[in-house]
């Protein structure tokens, strides 16, 4: 039985954390750069000084027991805690030139960062972004990043969050199909080809006083696609305003209508981090440049005119 805590081989526990993610010992031991043997060793030693089994072995496959699941879910913040910890330690002892490695929604970078990344070079050359993106939340700590910039409501667990700016979906084509629409009103949409969920243009509809039920004829899993299938003039797409901003600035895009679809913290855009980043001047740089842009986009919008459709 476990009598004290200090009988528990601390160095242990980062190799016990990497076989229970992988349940397999030569994984785990090519991941660390260590021999079957000391892992297979490590792992005797940790069940001993317990006095209780953490796994289950099925072949070559190791598998968590209850008991092994319980420490996993004990120890594991701890151990991303002292991994951030050396991570932070390691920007500050760094030099002039930096890397912040980001991740974000593709739709976000193709329509919002990367236009705007020539000002953030010529503001800040000696911090170059490193991005990745991904429709799938990130775990930050566990993949080395140290920004994720996203939308919606979350939870952000562990995460200090700044809220950047809410994005309501808009209603928008290209320029020939607002030139057809012209005069119309929004009953005269229920004819159209429709892009996006089913769901949120029955929400739009009702707003608009329209009762009724469609079905789109494409539907999305990324908002940039979205909106480059309206520029292409595939149909009228239901689509998040911020993202659609340089399209309507250059006419590429035309609103249709000044009713939007709003759903409070849906539309929110938010920065990301560890807490220990917080006061990192590249991070610090990061969240004061976005801040800037994101209101300079808001006011671009605001003066953004609805386009002759006028639905």
């Amino acid at each position: 039985m476990l009598t004290s805590m200090p009988r528990i081989p601390l160095q242990t526990l980062p190799t016990f954390r990497a076989v229970a993610r992988l349940s397999n010992l030569r994984a785990a031991a090519e991941q660390l750069h260590l021999t079957h043997s000391a892992i297979s060793q490590q792992m005797r030693v940790l069940e001993q000084q317990l006095g209780f089994a953490l796994f289950d072995r099925r072949g070559r496959r190791v598998v968590l027991n209850a008991a092994g699941a319980a420490l996993l879910g004990a120890v594991e913040p701890a151990l991303e805690q002292i991994d951030a910890g050396v991570r932070a330690a390691a920007l500050a002892a760094s030099g002039t030139e930096q890397s912040l490695r980001l991740t974000t929604l593709p739709s976000f970078a193709q329509h919002w960062l990367l236009p705007r990344m020539a000002r953030w070079r010529e503001q800040h050359p000696g911090i170059a972004i490193d991005l990745h993106t991904s429709l799938q939340v990130i775990n930050l700590q566990r993949e080395g990043y140290h920004a994720a910039l996203r939308q919606g409501k979350g939870p952000w667990q562990g995460l200090t969050a700044t809220c950047l700016i809410d994005s309501p979906l808009i209603v928008v084509a290209s320029p020939e199909v607002a030139r057809r629409l012209a005069g119309g009103d929004p009953a005269a949409l229920v004819h159209e080809p429709l892009l996006g969920e089913a769901q949120r243009w029955n929400r739009w509809f009702a707003l608009a006083g329209q009762r009724c039920r469609i079905k789109p004829v494409a539907v999305f899993n990324d908002m940039g696609m979205l909106l480059l299938a309206a520029e292409q003039g595939l149909g009228v797409a239901l689509g998040r305003q911020l993202l659609a901003a340089d399209a309507l600035r250059d006419g590429r895009l035309v609103q249709l209508s000044p009713i939007a679809l709003a759903d409070q913290g849906a539309d929110t855009f938010w920065l990301l981090h560890p807490p220990e980043l917080q006061d990192w001047p590249p991070l610090v740089a990061l969240r004061d440049w976005l801040q800037q842009e994101l209101l300079s986009s808001a006011t671009q919008l605001e003066h953004s005119p609805v386009g002759s459709a006028n639905l």
